[in-house]
C-alpha cells in the first residue's frame, strides 16, 4: 500500500479490525519513510446489477449516489453515520440476493423508502416528495397521513 502522504511504496499494518457486521476490514497504517499514519478500508467486491433508468438508459450501480440520496434526505436529522452505512449495505444485499443483471431505479428508490421510513419519517417524506414528484398538495398529505397511520401501530 502506498502511503498517501509521501508516496512510499511499502507500509505497515498496525491494527486490523472488522467493521459494519464483518463485511468490512480496516486498517491502521503507518508509513516508515515519513511515520504518518492513516487507515484504509477492505470491502468485498461484489457484483451489484446495473441500474435502468426511467428513460431506459443504464448506468452502473453507485454506492456514493446512494449515499448522496441518504445524506440530502437526512440533512440536520439525528442519524448516525453508521446507521446509514448500516442501510446502504442492507440495500446493497437485497439487490445482491436478487440474483438480476439489471434492476430497475424505482425498485432502488423502493428500497430506499423502506430503509428511510425505519430511519426517520421526516427523511421519509421528503425523500418520497421528490421520488414520487408531487403534483399538489393532497398527494403530499396523503404520503404524511400513511406515515401518520404507520406510526400508531
Amino acid at each position: 500500500m502506498h502511503c498517501p502522504f509521501c508516496g512510499h511504496d511499502d507500509t505497515s499494518v498496525l491494527e486490523t479490525r472488522l467493521t459494519d457486521g464483518g463485511q468490512v476490514n480496516r486498517r491502521r497504517r503507518r508509513c516508515p519513510a515519513c511515520d504518518k499514519r492513516f487507515t484504509t478500508y477492505e470491502r468485498i467486491e461484489v457484483m451489484l446489477p446495473v441500474v435502468v433508468k426511467r428513460d431506459g438508459s443504464r448506468v452502473e450501480y453507485s454506492r456514493d449516489k446512494l449515499k448522496a440520496s441518504f445524506t440530502l434526505a437526512l440533512r440536520k436529522r439525528p442519524v448516525s453515520a453508521a446507521a446509514v452505512d448500516d442501510a446502504i449495505t442492507r440495500i446493497e444485499d437485497k439487490l445482491v440476493s436478487l440474483g438480476a443483471k439489471e434492476v430497475p431505479s424505482e425498485r432502488i428508490g423502493e428500497l430506499v423508502m423502506r430503509e428511510l421510513k425505519k430511519l426517520d419519517k421526516i427523511a421519509y417524506i421528503r425523500f418520497a416528495s421528490v421520488y414520487f414528484s408531487f403534483n399538489d398538495v393532497g398527494e403530499f398529505k396523503e404520503v404524511i397521513q400513511e406515515v401518520e397511520k404507520s406510526r400508531r401501530r
